[in-house]
């Protein structure tokens, strides 16, 4: 277990009721080392005031979330995800966020191999953009679940053989427990995920039992069903020697105590990841 919070990273979403001024400040306060910055978090305060707090605050931004959104029937609409995604990787530039990370999309008009397609031609299209701001792309699997609309890429196996066609240092993956803890085929793919050298991030938190919302109700590192060390160790046996990113999207939470939610989270974190 994590003896120290120096690689513990949160998402600003995490604790979405606090601006990203005063995140910065509790994370900073409580010994948090990075923060993983939302889109929306930014928008809120500008993106010069944005650039101008982390400058100012010892916690290190991690990434910048959530590019993506590729897939569609619509070419036009293909054309101006790639100019959305062309913004953000902008915004993360002017954080300093090494990383953007992509929700890849779905199309329910079209198949899932066609969906796939469309998110590794927009990708690649992506490649020399991001390479100049010196930004580089992770992959987000998510949940089978989220197939419709939020992404064909839903399991480890499909984000490396995306990353591994695509084969530039520019795009990697991002691991989210959440998503991938139910694949039996995840540690061997951790693994191959290592060997190619494509493993850019990695996300924790827990599902619970019963979960009573399959977005909003996400848990705190054991409190549900996933065995977050282990999937940690098979993460830094293949390399990764990163930031533990916690990003909890929960109603329950949100509507807490910011400061109690946080002092809870560093406890799970210590003894639970």
């Amino acid at each position: 277990m994590p003896e120290n919070i120096a690689k513990l990273c949160i998402h600003s979403i995490t604790t979405k009721p606090w601006s990203l001024d005063v995140a910065l400040d509790k994370y900073a306060a409580a010994g948090v080392g990075g923060i993983s910055i939302w889109q929306d978090a930014a928008q809120a305060v500008g993106q010069e005031r944005a650039r101008d707090l982390v400058e100012a605050s010892p916690v290190e931004v991690i990434s910048y979330v959530r590019g993506g959104f590729f897939p569609n029937h619509s070419a036009e609409a293909r054309l101006k995800a790639l100019d959305d995604n062309k913004k953000m990787i902008d915004e993360a530039a002017t954080l300093g966020a090494p990383l953007l990370v992509l929700v890849c999309g779905a199309e329910p008009k079209q198949s899932l191999q066609e969906s796939r397609k469309q998110i590794q031609a927009g990708i690649e299209a992506l490649i020399p953009y991001a390479a100049e701001r010196g930004v580089k792309l992770g992959i987000e699997p998510l949940h089978p679940m989220y197939a419709d609309t939020r992404s064909a890429i839903n399991t480890l196996g499909q984000a490396n053989e995306v990353a591994e066609a695509i084969s530039h240092e520019q795009v990697g993956i991002a691991v989210d427990v959440y998503h991938l803890w139910w694949d039996d085929q995840l540690e061997q793919e951790i693994k191959r995920c290592g060997e190619q050298g494509n493993l850019y991030a990695f996300h924790v938190c827990d599902w619970k039992v019963p979960t009573s919302d399959m977005l909003l109700d996400r848990g705190l590192m054991g409190e549900g069903c996933i065995d977050v060390p282990l999937i940690r160790s098979w993460v830094e046996a293949a390399g990764f020697d990163g930031f533990n990113e916690v990003e909890i999207f929960s109603n329950h939470y949100w509507a807490m105590d910011q400061d109690d939610f946080l002092a809870q989270i560093i406890e799970a974190y210590k003894k639970h990841s």
